[in-house]
């Protein structure tokens, strides 16, 4: 499993009433019951226990399995290389163990704050080999050379004649590639909760030992609903980025009709972080949207339509870009539908195809696209996937027969392509390949025009910010559907997709906390 992918789901784990705190101790518990096999297994009796520390929560993995080690039988020393722990829930089972005096069990908890320290613990002093050593020390793993005490401690852990066991991931190691850039912990046994991170599945097996997965309590819907964990993805800025860094994207869309639906979409990219937003649109559409949004740079193209004699100025402008949104307020053309085919085919930057260019483009020209993010609601899936039965979607149930049945009907459509399909509904279905995510956030009221083109402007703007499709589309709608929630909070039914788009910024703001 990604690293990211396994943050994510501990922080989502909350919005399902399930604790970080709670996944912590059931961590601790795990790993004090496979520490205890593994010393049944090797020395048949109970033995010294080390434990290794650092600041993270790992660490915190190790606090709580010592209060069950210690309910075993087992001697237990806690080695802390660092007393500034980040993790609150870390810093909790710390207290824990702080409270736990008089001291009537076989703890000790030092302190080793110096080289000197380390150097004149036990652990490196002793030849003996009856210890078991449990390396909490990173978890994350870390790029690049590391802190000196924390190299120490990894050399004497590896000079150790006791039992070394990893928890997630050997200290040193990168948890993504598995490389090692400066030393790493070298474990008899790793212990990976819930799923093995994806460095110690790749990396070779005398760089981390014996594999051991725990269960501990994770449910699979916390992988697969979007929640407030999903905005771990979102890159932090560079204090000293320009205009620009943060995104470019143009979008492509109105028509002497409809000059509403590309302006509220620019304006959501823009509240969802791009820094600079083109609009591609006919001449009246973009008198229209120039009046109304000057945070926008509109490009007024000659005639009433998008037709393919715009298709040079267009492409041009692409080539400037991070992103392309198509189909905003286009109408239907017999013109619109040859320059939209033609952008698609010659736009090499990554796509999002919403509303109108859905009814337009061919799915042949984008099957092999994994860069593109389509938007559809149920009557334009069937119209662009070609499905002629009866489908919906119809996720909303506790049967999982039904559930399953259903989403299993919507990936063999969806697999027909590489790019990414939001299916947009009571609950956002989000597809590519064999992954799907559901998004929960939302309410009835987005069913008020413009909400759509909201989203498609999220997305497209999370795509310019260097998000994958797949994570731009369910991150993207999360953002709409709580945005969404607050327009409700504040308007009732009666907002509308320009109140939508003004908590945008806001809910970014919180899920970056």
């Amino acid at each position: 499993m990604h690293p990211i992918d396994m943050m994510v789901t501990d922080y989502n784990c909350e919005y399902l009433g399930l604790s970080r705190l709670c996944l912590m101790e059931s961590a601790g518990k795990s790993l004090a019951e496979e520490v205890g096999k593994i010393a049944v297994y090797t020395f048949s009796k109970p033995v010294k226990v080390v434990i290794f520390t650092g600041s993270g929560g790992n660490g915190g993995d190790g606090f709580v399995a010592a209060r069950y080690l210690l309910n075993r039988g087992y001697d237990v020393d806690i080695y802390m290389l660092k007393d500034n722990i980040r993790s609150k829930e870390a810093k909790i089972n710390f207290e824990i163990l702080q409270n736990m005096k008089p001291r009537l069990s076989r703890l000790n908890v030092y302190n080793l704050k110096t080289l000197d320290d380390i150097n004149n613990s036990e652990v490196a002093k002793s030849k003996d080999s009856e210890y078991v050593i449990i390396d909490s020390l990173l978890g994350t793993g870390i790029k690049g050379n590391l802190q000196t005490n924390v190299r120490r401690a990894i050399e004497i852990i590896n000079q150790s004649n006791g039992v070394k066991i990893s928890v997630d991931v050997p200290s040193g190691m990168d948890p993504l590639t598995g490389e090692i850039s400066d030393l790493a912990v070298v474990p008899d046994y790793t212990i990976s909760f819930h799923k093995i991170k994806t460095g110690v599945r790749d990396a070779e097996e005398e760089l981390v030992g014996g594999l051991v997965t725990a269960d501990i309590g994770i449910p699979f819907e916390a992988e697969y609903f979007v929640n407030f964990g999903d905005f771990l993805r979102l890159k932090n800025r560079d204090e000293k980025s320009h205009k620009g860094n943060n995104g470019r994207l143009l979008i492509v869309g109105g028509s002497k009709d409809y000059s509403g639906a590309p302006a509220i979409a620019g304006m959501a990219a823009i509240g969802a972080g791009c820094d600079l937003v083109y609009v591609a649109t006919p001449e009246k559409s973009a008198e229209a949207i120039k009046s109304t949004s000057p945070d926008l740079i509109v490009k007024s193209l000659e005639g009433d339509k998008l037709s393919l004699k715009h298709s040079g100025e267009i492409l041009e402008m692409a080539n400037n870009v991070d992103a392309v949104l198509i189909g905003p307020g286009a109408g239907i053309d017999e013109e619109t539908s040859k320059l939209f085919n033609v952008l698609v085919t010659k736009i090499k930057k990554p796509i999002v195809l919403d509303a109108d260019s859905l009814k337009q483009v061919e799915l042949s020209l984008i099957k092999n696209r994994h860069d593109i993010i389509l938007t559809p609601h149920i009557f334009e899936f069937k119209s662009f996937f070609n499905v002629d039965d009866d489908l919906k979607l119809d996720i909303d149930s506790y049967d999982f027969n039904r559930v399953d049945e259903n989403i299993t009907q919507f990936q063999k459509i969806t697999r027909q392509i590489k790019g990414t399909v939001i299916v947009k509904g009571q609950y956002d279905l989000i597809l590519s390949g064999t992954r799907f995510r559901i998004n929960k956030s939302g309410n009835a009221g987005m069913t008020v025009g413009g909400t759509g083109d909201a989203l498609a402007g999220i997305s497209a703007s999370l795509l310019a910010q260097g998000l994958n499709s797949f994570d731009s589309a369910c991150l993207g709608v999360f953002i709409n559907g709580v945005a969404g929630e607050r327009a409700f909070d504040e308007k009732g039914n009666g907002f509308s997709a320009t109140d939508l788009v003004s908590y945008i910024g806001s809910v970014i703001k919180d899920g970056l906390r």
